[in-house]
């Protein structure tokens, strides 16, 4: 798929009128519902108006049959029911019953020094925030969301990245980066919706543990971010510090722990993968984080395929670095609709 793509266009800013930056999750509607036509972008905002990062409220709306961008939903900063406050995260999905659920992992100064457990947010298709989930297994949800969609059932893997985590300036024993550690989950939720009510948690499973993630200055921290679920129930989880995919098999029904899962592909066109997808054709798309390229991958022969520039934006070193998070495959299958986060915009491949 990526070597068919010829045209990058960029859409709109994604920055709402009280100035939130760095826009993280990128999700497709599925359907028209509240304020949301079908085939709208929903984009979120990490970072507020002083570009803290973990302090971002916002999700906004991108329009593609009129080009026109609005604020969908905002939460207050110090929001009570959710620990530490709100920092909306890459962990946002939408349903076919049309309520939007997006994680937050906050911050008080822009660093994980004082990173707070976070929730997870429900907002209703008018971009009401209507219920918080929270608890001992939801601690910095993190990387894009995989969903199985039932309509009254639905099953959502969640990468959560916040567990022992510690500040910026807690460095290793060479003294050189902050200190690593192993404790990031894979979380499943399996959730009902009642009919004209907001979605109720029933269960939460751990099926993947023991990913890395580390503090960093520039980039919050890192963790298992990009998450992609197969036809087989095979689900794909990015490690960037690890620099690989692993999978984990049978996702949807297991009872344990597969903790990191079967190697599927380790470093080569690999930078810091981040927020993953999959095609119609099984392979995977994977946006890198040191650089502007994105990488399709056979998961089933492991063999990296393809590196496609989405950003080669020179200011950075590499061209591109830490400058893409979320990507979303469009409606057709064809194109992708992916964030630049140094211009704040929704950017548009297509072939």
């Amino acid at each position: 798929m990526l070597e068919t793509l010829r045209h990058h266009k960029t859409l709109a800013s994604t920055i709402p009128d009280n100035g939130d930056v760095n826009p993280y999750a990128v999700v497709v509607a599925p359907v028209s519902a509240g304020v949301i036509e079908k085939d709208d972008v929903l984009v979120d905002n990490f970072n507020n108006i002083s570009n803290l990062q973990g302090t971002g409220t916002t999700i906004v709306r991108y329009r593609p049959s009129t080009r026109e961008v609005k604020l969908f939903g905002q939460v207050p900063q110090n929001l009570k029911e959710c620990p530490g406050g709100v920092g909306l995260t890459t962990a946002m999905t939408m349903l076919k019953s049309g309520w939007v659920i997006v994680g937050s992992t906050p911050s008080k100064d822009g660093t994980t020094a004082t990173k707070g457990d976070g929730c997870m947010l429900v907002f209703d298709a008018n971009g009401r925030h209507v219920a918080t989930w929270a608890g001992p297994t939801i601690n910095g949800p993190w990387g894009n969301m995989a969903t199985v969609d039932k309509g009254d059932k639905a099953i959502l893997f969640i990468s959560m990245a916040g567990f022992g985590v510690q500040g910026p300036k807690v460095l290793d024993a060479e003294g050189k980066y902050p200190v690593t550690v192993r404790q990031a989950t894979v979380l499943r939720l399996e959730i009902s919706i009642p009919e004209g009510k907001p979605p109720v948690l029933d269960s939460q499973t751990v099926v993947g543990d023991g990913f890395a993630q580390r503090a960093d200055m520039d980039n919050f921290l890192f963790g298992p971010t990009g998450l992609a679920l197969g036809p087989d129930d095979t689900l794909y989880v990015t490690d960037g510090l690890d620099n690989e995919i692993t999978a984990i098999a049978n996702a949807s029904t297991r009872t344990d722990s597969a903790h990191k899962g079967r190697l599927v592909t380790k470093d080569g066109l690999l930078g810091w993968p981040l927020a993953m997808v999959m095609t119609s054709a099984g392979h995977l798309i994977v946006a890198n984080g040191k650089n502007g390229q994105a990488v399709e991958i056979d998961p089933v022969s492991g063999k990296q395929i393809y590196a496609h520039w989405l950003d080669s934006n020179q200011a950075q070193s590499p061209p591109g670095n830490g400058d893409l998070f979320g990507i979303a495959l469009t409606p057709d299958g064809k194109g992708l609709y992916y964030v630049e986060d140094d211009v704040n915009a929704l950017v548009l491949g297509t072939p």
